[in-house]
């Protein structure tokens, strides 16, 4: 194999000391992959992959690797490359450019046409491609000069072009759960790799850690091997939450997101936003994204935050709120927490009003008293075969055949009819709306209060 493949990279990092931890414990093998299940199955796209480039048969395709930071996507690339005899090339899109994109696919041809040698090229971060330097694959992968193996952090069906992707399977990597990092950090801990038993941790240390992680494995045992180091320096053989502490300068979050923690932390960033302390739910969300806090859950919370707290004091309310809950789901994170704290500042500084709430919950109250009635016979659908002669649609005025598109006829049924749901307030905007209310009710002749 030649000195320059990636196999021999790896193979000599693996051998030294002062290689990082998670370089030092990446799997050699998909048994020694933690998660993914789904993708190492008996027969799946993945193992056929390797066990075809082990045995030297003909790779299935190339493959496109999407999911979230440290879900393995890079490892499996390196398990390929110890398991193949292959030629092995790696590329980031962060640094390369349609020059070395050329240069690697020479090298691919040389290895092909001069010792029959086929190459797996590893891209990493090809969102990061523009549509040029993407196109310059496409002639390579699909006459088979080399497998690509891609991978994303981003959606590829925005991300990468429509002809890469049908000539390539795409893999999706869901994101590690904390029994995977727990696994990891147990086999760090003990393996001869890593730690090789020299430190333990402890089980407060071990909650903090893995909240850290919020479920990438690089980010854990790079926080453990810190913690180690630091735990060394101070003479001790436990990882203690002050020591993990002193060691990734940041603060252990008090936070079971399973208990009840995870009720008050989120309880206390709505009450904060509808009290307009920006600065209290700016911490609330700070102690959430710190503790692991699902963001999608976060978003949902602001999304009905927008409604029931503020609805037509600031229109724009519940847009900067789904807006936010779309970028967490497109972007992920971390970034997405830039999106999350937008949308917390901008509900904390509106205009409170619960008029909305008020009035659908006073307008369900009535249904469920049994207060529905008919619908008057001038609003009932008069488009079906018979319905003019059973009296629908007569007599219905059409409102915007009228100068002020208002029609002065009734449209609730009779037992509601005159009744207020929505009281609106003089906060913000709404004060607006409370105006126009009262003169759209002259205007349909209904009566200033309601009926005794």
């Amino acid at each position: 194999m030649p000195a320059d493949s990636l196999f021999d990279y790896a193979s000599r990092e693996q051998g030294e000391s002062r290689a990082p931890l998670a370089a030092r414990m990446r799997p050699r093998t998909l048994d020694e992959v933690v998660g993914q299940a789904k993708l190492l199955r008996p027969g799946s796209p993945l193992r056929r992959l390797v066990e075809a480039s082990a045995q030297s048969r003909a790779v299935p395709a190339s493959v496109i690797l999407w999911g979230p930071p440290g879900t393995g996507k890079t490892t499996l690339a390196h398990v390929v490359a110890q398991s193949t005899d292959r030629h092995f090339l790696e590329l980031s899109a962060i640094t390369a450019g349609v020059k070395e994109v050329r240069a690697a696919l020479d090298e691919a041809r040389t290895q092909l046409a001069g010792y029959g040698r086929e190459t797996v090229l590893f891209l990493d971060e090809i969102h990061r491609f523009s549509k040029a330097q993407q196109d310059s694959l496409l002639p390579a992968v699909e006459n088979r000069t080399v497998t690509l193996i891609a991978a994303t952090t981003e959606n590829p069906y925005f991300s990468v072009i429509s002809p890469l992707m049908s000539r390539s399977l795409l893999l999706t990597l869901e994101q590690l759960d904390e029994a995977d990092i727990s696994s990891l950090i147990d086999r760090a801990l003990a393996d001869e790799r890593g730690l090789a038993g020299t430190v333990t941790l402890a089980e407060e240390a071990r909650g903090h850690l893995l909240r850290m992680a919020g479920g990438d494995a690089r980010r854990a045992l790079t926080a453990l091997e810190a913690g180690a180091g630091a735990a060394k320096d101070s003479g001790s053989d436990e990882i203690t939450v002050a020591i993990l502490e002193q060691a990734v300068d940041r603060a252990a979050v008090r936070y079971d997101k399973d208990g009840d923690q995870h009720y008050d932390v989120a309880s206390a960033l709505i009450k904060s936003i509808r009290g307009s302390d920006v600065d209290a739910a700016l911490h609330y969300l700070a102690r959430m994204i710190e503790a692991g806090e699902d963001p999608r859950f976060i978003a949902r919370r602001l999304v009905i935050s927008a409604s029931e707290d503020i609805g037509l004091a600031d229109p724009s309310a519940l847009p900067t709120a789904v807006a936010a809950m779309q970028a967490v789901s497109f972007i992920g994170w971390p970034e997405a927490q830039l999106s999350l704290s937008q949308a917390v500042i901008a509900l904390a500084l509106a205009p409170k009003s619960n008029a909305a709430t008020l009035a659908i919950g006073a307008a369900l109250a009535d249904v469920r008293a049994g207060k529905a009635g008919p619908v008057p016979p001038h609003l009932r659908d008069a488009h079906y075969k018979g319905a003019k002669k059973l009296g629908h649609g007569q007599e219905y005025v059409y409102p915007h055949d009228l100068p002020n598109a208002v029609a002065a006829q009734q449209y609730a049924p009779d037992s509601i009819h005159g009744t207020r749901y929505y009281r609106p307030t003089r906060h913000g905007v709404e004060e607006r709306y409370a105006d126009r209310v009262e003169r759209l009710r002259s205007l349909l002749g209904l009566p200033d209060e309601e009926p005794s």
